[in-house]
């Protein structure tokens, strides 16, 4: 455990798709705390028992030298997982998640309430979900539908569900207008609807009764929250228009910060709107997956320590592990290349690492074509950010400073969220 610095302390709380974590920070956005909870591996109806086990179960481990500091809290949840709930806001039915997709089976609903070629036209949004569970004989008793971040945090206020600008944009909420467009407002179920507010901005004082049982000041609120992607870009680092934060996970996941939004939602392209600024980007098919399909993380250490960065591959790869890709290039049966493989692995690991860079900067390129404030700087998260190498081959190709997030849980940026809460209402 840190040192704590000030006397206000915020926390944050990033429930992802394997488990759920806590951060808390000080004024300073120094670290001061941290905890996680692993989810066991639970039939889905099991699931909102265990969300809420596990919100509780993290509060319960904060010192309480540091929760009778607290003063604002923040939650995030992954983008599109949803809840139907009943008056008393428990859940109706299992909850669908990020991935779930059953929303097919209501495309021509979609179509017919959603213009086209919106964001919402997919079978994974939040609004085909809300579509799918409105065919469902339990529907009919419904009298919320929210997100996870919006229930979760709907726990620890009391209240009805109220949900953020970024959870929401999935449901079909005109961020750049700051409303629901009128063809939701005309929907027979519009009023299950969550409010939505700015992300960070405060919406209730926490329960007396968690302010009893938690030690928290009973002044401590609770704010609106995020999605886990965008909580973890906050945790980065970047703050000014054009520095961007590149994720080097299984898949190479791109997110800039700009002064406008830009959209072509055939590469799966869209802005979320973050304060003044907007905040797009896309994700490749190609990534660390392909490395690990190759080498063992002991060999990309030892084989990385041969490679010189300054040096070209002379190799022109595009390494997919299977035909299709969507971002920057938007094909889906463009087919892998990783042909010549040269004799020596340290030389095909250099060809795989420049071609992932070359991606990269092709993806960034692209956003900047369709409008995006040109690219500054680059902060790195995800496993592949530990690759120094990898990290020199991609400055040099992206021609601006490389390097790794300040912090790389979303429960950071959730806290981080916390700190900067737009407190404009009175609760007194």
């Amino acid at each position: 455990m840190g040192k704590v610095n000030q006397a206000k302390l915020f926390l944050g709380l990033d429930f992802g798709t394997s488990g759920a974590r806590a951060a808390v920070i000080d004024q300073n956005k120094e670290l001061i705390w941290q905890e996680k909870v692993p989810f066991p591996q639970v039939p889905g109806p099991q699931l909102v028992t265990i969300w809420r086990e596990s919100l509780f179960h993290l509060l319960d481990q904060i010192p309480d030298e540091l929760s009778s500091q607290i003063q604002t809290i923040a939650i995030d949840g992954t983008s599109s997982t949803v809840l139907l709930l009943d008056s008393q806001g428990n859940g109706l039915m299992e909850p669908l998640l990020y991935n779930d997709d059953r929303g097919k089976e209501v495309k021509h609903l979609l179509s017919e309430i959603a213009p086209p070629n919106h964001l919402v036209q997919s079978a994974t949004s939040s609004l085909a979900k809300l579509l799918w569970y409105s065919q469902q004989p339990e529907f009919e008793r419904a009298s919320y539908f929210c997100h996870q971040a919006d229930w979760l945090a709907s726990l620890l206020h009391g209240g009805r569900p109220v949900s953020d600008y970024h959870n929401a944009l999935k449901l079909g909420y005109d961020t750049q207008n700051s409303t629901y467009p009128d063809w939701l407002k005309n929907t027979p179920w519009f009023a299950l609807l969550p409010p939505v507010t700015t992300p960070g901005r405060a919406i209730s004082r926490l329960s007396s009764s968690i302010v009893n049982a938690e030690k928290f000041p009973k002044n401590c609120l609770v704010c609106a929250g995020t999605t886990d992607s965008i909580a973890a870009f906050l945790a980065s680092g970047a703050t000014q228009p054009g520095e961007a934060v590149t994720s080097l996970g299984s898949t190479l996941v791109l997110k800039l910060l700009s002064e406008k939004p830009v959209t072509d939602l055939a590469s799966g392209i869209y802005s979320h709107r973050l304060g003044d600024l907007w905040l797009t980007g896309g994700a490749s098919n190609a990534g660390g997956a392909v490395l690990q399909h190759y080498f063992s993380s002991a060999q990309l250490t030892a084989l990385s320590n041969q490679i010189d960065p300054d040096q070209s591959s002379g190799l022109d790869y595009y390494p997919l592990l299977q035909p299709g890709e969507r971002f920057p290039i938007n094909d889906p049966n463009l087919l892998p290349r990783l042909e010549p493989r040269p004799g020596n692995d340290a030389a095909f690991l250099h060809g795989l690492l420049e071609s992932l860079a070359r991606i990269e900067a092709q993806g960034y390129e692209k956003l900047q074509k369709l409008g995006a404030t040109t690219l500054t700087k680059v902060f790195t998260a995800g496993g592949g950010a530990q690759n120094l190498t990898w990290q020199t081959i991609r400055q040099n190709l992206l021609q601006v400073p490389v390097q790794k997030s300040v912090q790389s849980e979303a429960a950071y940026g959730s806290a981080c969220l916390a700190r900067s809460s737009l407190i404009t209402a009175d609760f007194s």
